[in-house]
């Protein structure tokens, strides 16, 4: 049972996620939590930090901002032993969780359940900090904002859990974000594809390295609210009927940046040049578009990342003009990805022209688009992101799914 910062984001809500726990505990079932940290602390940690550095080392960062976990942990444990049930918690470093030393963004080696499957064997509910490890120096890392999804489903396949249950402030997986699209639906069910695809366009429901663990390991995962008794959404593997709906749902990214390259010459090896110095910096880049200059001698290369990662990403750039030889380059943070996604574009055509002329007739330019078997993405202007998504979710009749 994962729950997330919105669940526990005060005294009251965590002894509501307590009371939630008990009640799993009393049908038999041995349970273990994982915790986000208490909504807003993470924001205020990294504040913190900004305010002595802007500069600072990644390994010092994760010290500090890891400590939220811990308080959430410590506090719920209080809480189920106030209302009679055994408990212990645990920091990532005591299993321990490793990681690679990508601090901030680290990725998961290996966790060690031998002491967490004694505390189980001894009745404790066990309650994990969820988004943080150790490397094998015993450095305290995180894995990025949204990482104790992460942290849930890989202790779920770790342990070979019955279910992995994610608790959130939404009681499930909607076709769009509720916010925006008043008349959006909550799907039952939804496969590990959609879901992935969705989550690395923007939904915020589920972190998406948590959705391709919980893929590769097959385990059972469940989206549900903290704050109802509702029954949530269950992410699957592909049916033989999925195909039958052509579109799952919309999402969308606000927080884009693109970046064009200008008059980069036309020769073999650059684009390897400069993703790989991006790479580097663990700088992910989504949407890619080159396009020959009028001569041909040159190309535009254009690419989009995410905002937060733009200031990183000009320093690279600026540090390859030398060797690249390009004229000069330009960055856009105010564009938006919206993206449409379902299983049933592997069989039915259409959506694509569907989608644009869509946006065409509320005069919204696509400046880059991207595809895969299951989504097409667009990135537009931020100006006309919620007209996009509210349209697209109309015209595709998911208010109907």
């Amino acid at each position: 049972m994962k729950f997330g910062g919105t669940s526990l984001g005060d005294v009251t809500k965590i002894k509501a996620a307590a009371v939630r726990i008990k009640r799993e505990v009393s049908k038999g079932n041995k349970v273990v939590s994982v915790v986000s940290a208490m909504a807003g602390s993470t924001n205020k940690l990294i504040k913190l930090v900004n305010e002595i550095s802007q500069t600072h080392e990644r390994s010092e960062y994760d010290v500090v901002i890891s400590t939220g976990e811990q308080v959430s942990a410590g506090l719920l444990s209080i809480a189920l032993k106030t209302i009679g049930v055994k408990s212990r918690s645990w920091t990532g470093w005591q299993l321990p969780i490793t990681t690679d030393e990508l601090h901030s963004k680290a990725s998961i080696n290996e966790i060690k359940t031998e002491k967490l499957k004694k505390s189980i064997e001894n009745g404790e509910v066990a309650i994990l900090t969820g988004f943080q490890g150790i490397t094998k120096e015993n450095k305290i890392t995180t894995l990025g904002r949204g990482g104790s999804d992460t942290s849930a489903v890989a202790i779920a396949a770790a342990l070979k859990a019955d279910r992995c249950d994610i608790y959130t402030d939404v009681n499930g997986v909607y076709t769009s974000d509720p916010r925006i699209v008043k008349n959006s639906v909550k799907l039952n069910n939804i496969t590990y594809e959609e879901m992935l695809e969705l989550s690395s366009q923007g939904a915020k429901v589920l972190q998406t390295r948590s959705v391709v663990l919980a893929m590769n390991y097959n385990v059972k995962l469940q989206v549900l609210s903290s704050f109802d008794n509702l029954p949530g959404t269950m992410i699957i593997k592909e049916e033989n009927d999925m195909e039958k709906t052509k579109i799952s749902g919309i999402a969308y990214s606000s927080n884009e940046a693109k970046i064009t390259i200008f008059n980069v010459p036309d020769n073999p090896g650059q684009a390897a040049k400069i993703f790989g110095a991006l790479a580097d910096e663990a700088i992910n880049v989504d949407m890619i578009v080159q396009s020959s200059t009028l001569n041909g001698s040159a190309t535009d290369i254009t690419f989009t990342i995410l905002e937060s990662d733009i200031i990183s990403a000009r320093e690279v750039i600026e540090n390859l003009k030398p060797d690249i030889n390009f004229s000069s380059f330009s960055e856009d943070s105010k564009v938006t990805k919206v993206s449409v996604v379902g299983n049933g574009m592997r069989t039915k055509p259409g959506i694509a022209k569907m989608m644009f002329e869509t946006l065409a007739n509320n005069n919204i330019n696509i400046q880059v688009i991207s595809t895969s078997e299951i989504k097409i993405s667009v990135l537009i202007s931020s100006d006309y992101s919620e007209l996009a998504v509210r349209t697209l979710h109309d015209v595709f009749g998911l208010d109907k799914v």
